[in-house]
């Protein structure tokens, strides 16, 4: 399948490196590590600062294959002078969230995939 042309151009961005601050960050989370299902765009402006402003978006299918959220994840970075590009092209945990979809300190019910293991790496956990 060939890859958009709004992916190459996020995946040019990132392959830029490190310019300096702002840095926009991408992650995709979904119900295992497979199908991403949320991918969250965050700007930190300067060292040591939090992410803000934070935007969120949400599919049925997989995110990374949908050229319109990608377009629309590219025009929040440069709304936002984003001079850095970071992102994570694997999975990286459940698109749910502690302590807003499930209580804080447990597993979430909906995605079984990632009980108990690591978000990165995919282990299990002991």
């Amino acid at each position: 399948m060939a890859q958009s042309n709004n992916k190459k151009l996020l995946n040019k961005k990132v392959r830029k490196g490190s310019k300096g601050f702002p840095i926009a960050t991408v992650a995709f989370y979904g119900p295992d590590n497979k199908t991403a299902t949320k991918l969250v765009c965050a700007i930190i402006s300067y060292q040591g600062a939090e992410p803000d402003p934070i935007k969120k978006w949400f599919s049925s299918s997989d995110i990374r294959k949908s050229d319109q959220v990608l377009k629309e994840v590219l025009s929040f970075i440069d709304d936002n002078s984003a001079k850095t590009v970071s992102m994570i092209e694997e999975i990286i945990g459940c698109p749910h969230e502690e302590g807003i979809d499930y209580p804080e300190g447990a597993y979430c019910p909906e995605c079984i995939f990632w009980k108990g293991k690591d978000r990165f790496t995919g282990e299990i956990l002991n």
